[in-house]
């Protein structure tokens, strides 16, 4: 079985930051996942369940409602392990393409 990209990084490594995750085709067009870790895994608290909704709501009002990004906004939510949000976009875009936001 083949592993998942994001499942390959050391995450004794990574550090808070913005990160594509991946980049997925599907017909011609390209989906960028963004990986917006907030708190190293394994070593700071994870996000009470309170933060992480109120940043959910806060996040998918803020980018439905984008300029440039609304219409491109698939999803941005919590990850599993409580330490970040994942952001999906379409279009073939890299971290620097966000960040300001």
């Amino acid at each position: 079985m083949e592993k998942i990209a994001s499942f390959t990084i050391n995450h004794l490594l990574l550090e808070p930051g913005i990160y594509v995750s991946r980049k997925d085709k599907i017909g011609n067009e390209t989906v960028t996942t963004f990986d917006i870790r907030m708190t190293r895994p394994n070593f700071e608290p994870v996000m009470n369940t309170a933060e992480i909704h109120t940043i959910e709501h806060l996040g998918a009002t803020y980018l439905r409602n984008h300029k440039e990004f609304g219409d491109k906004t698939i999803y941005f939510g919590p990850m599993g392990c409580r330490t970040g949000f994942y952001l999906l976009l379409a279009g073939d875009l890299e971290s620097k393409d966000i960040v300001d936001w």
